[in-house]
Parts: C-alpha cells; sequence; structure tokens
C-alpha cells in the first residue's frame, strides 16, 4: 500500500477489501493518537492501545490463517486454499 497525505497533514492508504469494499486507514485529527480504520462507509476510530491489542492476533492470523486457539487442521488449511 502507498502512504498518501491528506490536505491537513495526516498520513492514510487506501485498499479494497476481500469483498471489494474500498477501504483505508488514516490517522486522526484528535490529540490521542487514533486510526481511522476500515470500510469508507463505515470506519472505527482506534486508540493506540486497541492497536497494540489487536497486533498479536493480526499477527496470528497473518501468520496462520486463523486466530490463537484455534487448530490448523488440514480441513482449515484446504479452506484457506480454496480447495
Amino acid at each position: 500500500m502507498k502512504i498518501k497525505c491528506t490536505d491537513r497533514g495526516f498520513r492514510y492508504a487506501t485498499f479494497k477489501d476481500r469483498c471489494g469494499e474500498s477501504c483505508s486507514i488514516q490517522e486522526s485529527s484528535r490529540v490521542v493518537p487514533s486510526l481511522w480504520l476500515g470500510a469508507n462507509e463505515n470506519r472505527m476510530l482506534l486508540s493506540q492501545k486497541m492497536v497494540k491489542d489487536l497486533l498479536p492476533l493480526l499477527t496470528h492470523f497473518a501468520e496462520h490463517g486463523v486466530l490463537p486457539g484455534r487448530k490448523v487442521t488440514k480441513r482449515v488449511l484446504a479452506k484457506q486454499e480454496g480447495k
């Protein structure tokens, strides 16, 4: 993803989700560090702590294709490969 800058100097990137919806991640103008994330019509406002709390789950999913605590089985692997 390419990082761009708004007219007000806040960084953001755009992407499409798996359903083809336009999404973005953007720095918030709030005093407390926050990020806007999600579909452009329905974004979440996440604090820095919330992002820190989500990172282990997202990292595990990025590496294994499942959330922590779920055993990666042949069936799960087949689903990930689209079989």
